[in-house]
């Protein structure tokens, strides 16, 4: 799940609309802990993002490494231990504490968006992006949603999840999206789009996905994507492709929207049994500890900002912060 919506039941409503079984899942998790070893053999082969003029994100200024300053966390990560006023002081210390600079929205909690971004000043943290759903042609919630963002002084705004069989309601997505993206981008904001795994898997009567109806309806001069690399992976897990790693890096270098964020989020191989006692594979993972192979993807596509996230924390959401923000500092790519 993202911010409250549950990305796993959508992708199983679509492969059970297909006629997946449960064996086929778990079939599909296993394989894509399998492939793993062939995903650094192939890391070498694909052409870097950089060289062509599809999907292509602003690259930082330092290369083979993440900027500590693009580097930040998805709130949604931390709910539970978020849950009263105390908590959330005392987890945005440990965020300022840890180095993180930015984070991801997930809501106001009980708070005004001026109570709220009082909290991250005192902790010189910059809520720079949020997740936000579309506001259904209601003017008010619209201007409310971009009034809170400015408030932040965010540069990114998000549309977390929609999840449709028909697709009517995702060119209606994609229309609602793209006036409000226009609306944003007159308040000086990027409007955005978070991609799941059912995306890619249902498949409409045509023989389209959400995906395709997506990349070819909505403004590239107004929507931008947040790829987050678990789902991604995970689509092509669950659509047998050979190489998971491969289909996510494809998803990125073909989009016709520009790539400017990633949610960094990671998978369980097949070993999660053994070295986790309540993980099975194909659960998402702290970063580091499952298959994903980020060095890969990060070579071949920088991105504005890389957002921590992980939904089922493999310890305490605390940690899964910390954990995090030590993997990007060190990674190299």
């Amino acid at each position: 799940m993202c911010f409250g919506h549950d990305g796993e039941g959508a992708l199983r409503e679509s492969l059970e609309r297909q006629g997946a079984s449960r064996r086929n899942l778990i079939r599909g998790a296993f394989a894509g802990a399998a492939g793993a070893a062939a995903l650094g053999a192939g890391a070498g082969a694909a052409t870097p993002a950089a060289a062509h003029g599809k999907g292509r994100g602003r690259g930082h200024e330092r290369n083979h490494e993440v900027a500590t300053d693009r580097i930040s966390i998805q709130l949604y990560t931390l709910r539970s231990a978020m849950t009263s006023d105390t908590q959330i002081r005392l987890v945005l210390d440990q965020l300022a504490k840890f180095g993180y600079e930015r984070v991801e929205r997930a809501g106001l909690y009980t708070y005004s968006a001026a109570q709220l971004k009082a909290l991250f000043d005192e902790r010189d943290i910059w809520a720079s992006s949020s997740h936000d759903g579309v506001s259904n042609r209601d003017a008010a919630a619209l201007n409310k949603k971009l009034d809170d963002a400015n408030t932040f002084g965010q540069k990114y705004l998000n549309v977390p999840y929609f999840n449709s069989p028909d697709k009517a309601a995702w060119q209606d997505l994609a229309d609602q999206m793209n006036t409000e993206a226009a609306a944003a981008r007159k308040r000086g904001l990027r409007y955005g789009y978070h991609n799941h795994a059912h995306e890619f898997t249902i498949k409409f009567p045509d023989g389209t996905t959400p995906w395709e109806v997506l990349m070819s309806e909505l403004d590239p001069r107004l929507v931008h994507l947040e790829v987050d690399l678990y789902w991604a992976y995970t689509a092509g897990v669950n659509l047998l492709e050979a190489d998971p790693l491969a289909f996510a890096n494809e998803v990125i270098r073909t989009a016709p929207l520009e790539v400017r964020q990633y949610h960094v989020k990671d998978r369980h191989g097949d070993d999660a049994l053994a070295l986790f006692v309540d993980e099975q594979p194909g659960d998402m993972a702290d970063l580091g500890m499952g298959v994903i192979d980020f060095p890969a993807i990060f070579k071949r596509h920088q991105v504005e900002e890389y957002i921590v996230e992980n939904d089922t924390p493999d310890f305490n959401p605390v940690t899964t912060a910390a954990i995090g923000k030590l993997y990007l500092e060190d990674v190299e790519f």
